[in-house]
């Protein structure tokens, strides 16, 4: 009898995932489209970022995965803003690598990869 093999339960690094979503030229621009505003529509990406929308709704949806923007449906639009959390961890990372104590352990922060036998988070 065969065994079938076990599904693999991988964990991503929170801030791993992060540092990547933000580490696309066309995901760092929407960011920084969305600093210093409350909130910007989908459709007003197109111009800042110089790309399609199919293009800017794909970077939408990694830069939501990863935590760093959220989103509010209104009608047929929807609109997205930075969620402070991801802010804080990027001035906690950044406090690390001059050497100040970290303010959330990432080993809190990990969740299984979407597709991984835990199931897709939550």
């Amino acid at each position: 009898m065969q065994r079938m093999p076990r599904p693999k339960t991988t964990l991503i690094d929170p801030d791993v995932q992060l540092l990547q979503a933000l580490g696309h030229p066309t995901r760092l621009s929407i960011v920084r489209e969305l600093i210093g505003t409350s909130e910007v529509c989908a459709c007003d990406f197109t111009s800042c970022c110089n790309v399609q929308q199919p293009t800017v709704s794909h970077h939408l949806r990694i830069l939501k995965e990863a935590g760093v923007i959220g989103a509010e449906r209104r009608g047929t639009s929807i609109f997205y803003y930075l969620l402070p959390a991801a802010a804080e961890r990027l001035r906690s990372l950044a406090g690390e690598l001059v050497g100040a104590p970290p303010l959330i352990a990432a080993e809190s922060l990990r969740r299984p990869i979407r597709g991984s036998a835990a199931g897709r988070p939550s």
